[in-house]
């Protein structure tokens, strides 16, 4: 259901307005979501010249985190011996704070578009990979044993049995890598770009444009609840088998 989110969200920003027109009562500090609201559209332009940038970065970073995470888990699927050499690797990536390193992929790559893909794709690809690997870890081992009974060839099973049963999982780190991948965009910008949302941030920070910097992180948040919420379409459109499963369910009880 819908109502529960959108009536808690309703009533906080009817809290926000109230703080900011009796409470606090100065902009530069908490505009209120009027002032936000209008203070964005007035700056709509500016805000959709940003974002593009922004947008193509989180595309680009979040196909490689994708093509990367498939091929690492499907190694590690293959072979236990990858299995114990990668996953710790990844474990370690996600000790280093995105932030810290950002700058040091600008000094390597330059300002252009190639250290921002990989900060996305740092950003992201572990929750894809985790739950990639932990998807075929619980595969089905008699349906496995059965498969191979009967001749089939390890590529085989893999694709008709081990994706399929992997695809829950898979859609779940999918769902918490794609609330990051905007925010890794934004970090990598704020170490280096021309324009993107993270520019943006930083200039009407820089003019104590609080209201505009309030539209734009609110233009930010919409985009990652689309982004999830693009998440349980494509599962719904991948895994049809799921609806019936969860149907009979339903119906027996």
């Amino acid at each position: 259901m819908l109502w529960p989110p959108v009536l808690l969200a309703a009533v906080l920003i009817v809290g926000w307005q109230l703080a900011a027109e009796y409470g606090v009562k100065n902009p530069q500090v908490l505009p209120s979501p009027s002032q936000v609201v209008s203070a964005g559209w007035g700056q709509r332009r500016a805000i959709a010249h940003n974002a593009w940038p922004t947008l193509r970065e989180t595309e680009l970073g979040f196909a490689f985190s994708f093509a990367v995470s498939w091929i690492l888990a499907t190694a590690m699927d293959f072979s236990p011996a990858a299995r114990r050499a990668v996953y710790p690797l990844l474990v370690a990536s996600q000790t280093v704070p995105i932030i810290a390193i950002a700058p040091l992929f600008v000094v390597m790559f330059g300002f252009g578009i190639g250290p921002k893909i990989l900060l996305v794709a740092l950003a992201t690809f572990f929750p894809l990979a985790a739950s990639l690997a932990a998807g075929f870890a619980n595969a089905d081992e008699d349906a496995d044993r059965l498969m191979r009974s009967m001749g089939a060839s390890r590529w085989r099973i893999f694709w008709t049995m081990r994706v399929p049963g992997a695809l829950p999982f898979f859609f779940t780190g999918l769902r918490v890598a794609i609330t990051y991948a905007i925010g890794g965009a934004i970090f990598a910008e704020y170490a280096g770009a021309e324009s993107g949302l993270g520019i943006y941030l930083q200039q009407m920070q820089q003019v104590f444009r609080t209201d505009l910097v309030f539209a734009t992180v609110a233009v930010i948040a919409i985009g990652s609840i689309v982004l999830f919420a693009l998440t349980y379409l494509l599962e719904r459109w991948l895994t049809p088998w799921r609806r019936h499963e969860r149907t009979g369910r339903e119906a027996a009880r």
